[in-house]
């Protein structure tokens, strides 16, 4: 498999990698722009205009957006993240072409109907009161604020309903302008994809965007910590703590990656064999590390009663002390095969290849060989995962969010002098 990248006149980057004995394909357009690039009256609207892309261009009606995809048995779709807004398609290779051009017509050629912001503005009020009916989605970014208070990477990627009550037509547009131009895109494709093919199409559909300037994220976000406990007569306490981490550029990634993989990414792992198996306490356990442009967060996550959330967290704290102390040989080389595993069979799906293709370009300004990365997991010790289990017990930054009957659960001051004793 090869990766093959190319730049147009005006920054506008293409990323593709052909996968030999695939007959699909996945495309789409990665935007460098999402929530923590808004501004405080702005909350929610890089979501919202993920949502209208779909509502008519110029040439197509919503619907013929759908069928035209559709039509040839594929589908279409978009997300919006912290850092990343993306439009993307999974097609057969004979319909790539059809797939780039209605993906650019989205983009392009927005309508943005008063009729339709208006439909479309309901469903993400719909969406907002799920996610609060979600308990184990919303606590996240309740957790997300605490860590990052008063900061664009702390707000939710919905946006408060009574700012999405208010955005306009003129609203989605500046965001457009100020955020969608040919340096902030990244055309990545894989699959059956012919890269020269591909190439051509984007110079005619994207080479005639004007080159603008952008500026870097600022402030750089700031991991602050506190703690937030709603209280709400649910079936379960929901237990979220966030430890301070690497961001994705720092070589401690892998470290954070295999220390959270180790304590809480499996049914071998510490947690889940001490919390769950053990002690019976929860049904649900897990820790996992994630980065941003500038930082980044361990997460550990569980739901359990009101009775034993106190035994719970508890326990959850003495084994994050224990890792620093004991961190096995045999743990790491597990959480290592599990990384590498993981990322190797991703990495059989076109759509996660087109992906990576497009956050390593991102990040990276390249696309790094998996064997890169595979060189990188292997090369994280014992040594170097005690040493971040330590800093995460007694030094790193923290914040906690509960949900539910937790009028007995332990603060987060009490939590974090546990595992500094």
């Amino acid at each position: 498999m090869s990766v093959r990248l190319h730049t147009l006149s005006n920054g506008f980057r293409i990323a593709t990698e052909r996968m030999p004995g695939l007959q699909s394909a996945s495309i789409g357009i990665w935007v460098l722009a999402g929530g923590r690039h808004e501004t405080a009256d702005q909350n929610g609207i890089a979501h919202f205009l993920e949502h209208m892309a779909f509502k008519g261009t110029k040439t197509r009606s919503a619907l013929a957006i759908a069928e035209a995809i559709e039509d040839v048995g594929g589908y279409i779709n978009a997300y919006t993240s912290r850092e990343m807004t993306a439009y993307y398609a999974r097609v057969l290779g004979q319909d790539v072409p059809l797939a780039l051009d209605v993906i650019s017509d989205i983009l392009l050629n927005p309508v943005f109907s008063e009729d339709e912001i208006e439909v479309e503005r309901g469903v993400i009020l719909q969406e907002i009161g799920q996610a609060l009916d979600t308990p184990d989605d919303i606590i996240f970014d309740w957790l997300q604020e605490e860590a990052y208070p008063d900061q664009p990477l702390g707000r939710t990627i919905l946006g408060p309903a009574e700012r999405v009550s208010q955005f306009s037509r003129a609203d989605l547009q500046d965001f457009t302008r100020s955020h969608y131009g040919p340096g902030q895109l990244i055309l990545s494709a894989a699959g059956d994809v012919d890269h020269d093919e591909i190439v051509a199409a984007a110079e005619k559909l994207f080479g005639g965007l004007a080159p603008r300037v952008t500026a870097p994220i600022q402030p750089a976000a700031r991991f602050m910590g506190g703690e937030r406990r709603v209280i709400k007569p649910l079936e379960q306490v929901h237990f979220a703590m966030a430890l301070e981490g690497p961001d994705y550029r720092d070589p401690a990634i892998y470290t954070a990656q295999i220390y959270a993989t180790a304590l809480g990414g499996g049914m071998s792992s510490r947690l889940f064999q001490k919390v769950r198996e053990d002690r019976g306490l929860c049904y649900t356990i897990f820790a996992q590390a994630g980065a941003y442009e500038d930082t980044g967060m361990t997460t550990i996550y569980a739901g359990t009663s009101a009775e034993e959330i106190g035994d719970l967290a508890r326990i959850t704290m003495d084994e994050m002390k224990r890792a620093a102390e004991d961190m096995s040989e045999a743990e790491v080389a597990r959480a290592r095969a599990q990384m590498k595993a993981g990322m190797l069979m991703g990495l059989e799906s076109p759509s996660n290849r087109a992906e990576r293709l497009a956050r390593m370009l991102a990040i990276w300004g390249r696309v790094p060989g998996v064997e890169e990365a595979v060189e990188k997991i292997d090369a994280v010790t014992v040594e170097a995962v005690r040493d971040f289990a330590a800093h995460a017990a007694g030094g790193a930054g923290s914040a906690l969010a509960l949900y539910g009957p937790a009028e007995k659960a332990p603060h987060l001051s009490e939590l974090k002098e546990r595992l500094a004793a």
